[in-house]
């Protein structure tokens, strides 16, 4: 059995929606009645808009809850936390994979070690803890760049 998406109401019309009821509100004889009146017309469920009154109140103060910003902060930074911890248990496991190395590990360990942690993490988030760009160590490489050495003039080789 699939889940079925819900169908996706674009902002004008939710805010249309909800404004109506608050504007039909004392018509009826309950908030309900001018929320389910005002649904049909619309073609969405009752409860649906009811959601979107219950938030357009919260966002307005007469309701207590967190805002709309609120709560896309809120998923904004559970996401980075995610990210993070994701982060910290790549790079806890790499230095445990990596311990007896020195400060850069070989290069056929770390594709050991990518190989054996991709199932779990995907290449994509392991990728930039190893490779970093050799003007600016703190930042990712580019996609699709390889470290290489510069080659150094005739002049530069005689010297120490």
């Amino acid at each position: 059995m699939t889940k079925q998406a819900s169908p996706k109401y674009a902002p004008e019309v939710r805010e249309r929606a909800v404004r109506m009821v608050f504007e039909h509100e004392g018509e009826h004889v309950s908030q309900w009645a001018a929320i389910s009146s005002i649904a049909a017309k619309i073609g969405c469920t009752p409860e649906t808009l009811r959601g979107w009154v219950r938030q357009a109140e919260r966002d307005q103060g007469k309701r207590p809850g967190p805002t709309t910003d609120e709560q896309e902060r809120i998923k904004a930074l559970e996401r980075e936390n995610r990210e993070l911890r994701q982060a910290n248990e790549i790079l806890r496991k790499a230095s445990a994979y990596f311990c007896s190395g020195g400060a850069r590990p070989p290069v056929q360990e770390m594709i050991a070690f990518i190989d054996a942690h991709r199932a779990v993490h995907g290449v994509e988030p392991i990728l930039p803890r190893f490779c970093r760009s050799p003007r600016r160590p703190t930042a990712p490489m580019p996609p699709g760049r390889l470290i290489r050495p510069r080659p150094r003039p005739a002049h530069e080789a005689t010297r120490s």
